[in-house]
């Protein structure tokens, strides 16, 4: 029975002239970039251009710029709540009044 498909390997090598169409089409192929890379007697180009640290202001790291203003942090005065209750399963809740206080202990009745 003959295969309908092409085999792996004449898949991956029609992948790869694929791949090499794309990559010469956006100038990245093997031949383009040695033209870009290497100059006429084959050494490597300066690709990036190295900056003169000779000239101009020094910057470096040792100083550190702040955050800003601090904000003031909150302070509990001790005027609104008067105690913790327990209720169910060893959840704690603020107590600000009696009449809450009461509440809370008929609910841990019923």
């Amino acid at each position: 029975m003959p295969k309908n498909s092409a085999s792996k390997k004449q898949r991956q090598l029609h992948a790869k002239r694929e791949h090499e169409k794309f990559l010469k089409k956006y100038g990245v192929d093997d031949e383009s970039l040695k033209h870009k890379l290497y100059n006429e007697y084959g050494q490597r180009k300066n690709v990036n251009n190295i900056p003169d640290y000779k000239t101009g202001p020094r910057v470096t790291s040792d100083k550190i710029a702040g955050n800003g203003n601090k904000k003031e942090t909150q302070k509990y005065t001790g005027n609104y709540i008067i105690g913790a209750a327990t209720m169910h399963k060893s959840n704690c809740i603020p107590i600000t009044n009696k009449q809450q206080a009461i509440e809370v202990s008929a609910m841990r009745r019923n």
